[in-house]
């Protein structure tokens, strides 16, 4: 079962994805995570990535395409993955679809969590990160148990420069220029299916099972 999660940054895709991936038991394949883990083992791709991310802007199709390729011909992705943050542009969906083509497969369902704008820029601002081992809060609905301290490793958490307001308004401009017309192009291949994303995390995932059964 080969899963793509579409929908604005911050719209909860990440974390579905996760919960899908343990229910189906597939690998979660994220390409933020990829660029996080790269940046801050200060690679030479990380800091590519790193100066678009810093700035709210998608990093380049040549960068992405060829880690999100690798990273689905290994061994733990036989029996299917969900995708989190790829593809994000039509240019990229051809060329994933061309390779899983090549190997006689394709992409079975583009899952599409909806939220309106303004709630985006809501939770985002929220988030808080901890540098040092990865853990997310949000000050709202996952905040650690000390304010700006990490539960996991006792590091201070940071307001990330991507999830600032003015970061995430330019987030979603961009998303709505260059990622939307992805609903049409899965639309048009049969797969799209979309859930509202305004609802609690749990009904949203409910939503996503029956849509997979």
């Amino acid at each position: 079962m080969k899963i793509i999660m579409l929908g604005a940054p911050g719209a909860g895709k990440g974390t579905q994805a996760k919960m899908i991936a343990e229910r189906y038991q597939i690998p979660h394949i994220s390409t933020g995570d990829i660029f996080r883990a790269n940046i801050k083992n200060g690679t030479q791709l990380g800091m590519e990535a790193k100066k678009y991310m810093d700035q709210g802007l998608l990093v380049p199709d040549e960068l992405t395409v060829k880690i999100l390729l690798d990273r689905v011909a290994q061994e733990d992705c036989k029996n299917g993955y969900v995708l989190d943050g790829f593809p994000r542009t039509i240019p990229q969906a051809e060329v994933l679809d061309k390779a899983l083509a090549e190997l006689g497969e394709a992409i079975d369902y583009a899952i599409n969590v909806d939220v309106p704008d303004e709630n985006i820029v809501r939770r985002m601002s929220g988030r808080r990160a901890c540098l040092s081992c990865g853990a997310t809060y949000h000050v709202e609905h996952i905040p650690p148990k000390q304010e700006g301290v990490c539960d996991n490793c006792g590091q201070a958490l940071v307001l990330r420069d991507d999830d600032k307001p003015e970061t995430v308004q330019n987030r979603l401009k961009v998303y709505h220029e260059q990622t939307q017309p992805l609903i049409d192009f899965y639309t048009a291949k049969g797969v799209l299916k979309t859930v509202d994303g305004t609802v609690d995390m749990k009904d949203v995932f409910e939503a996503i099972v029956s849509i997979l059964k």
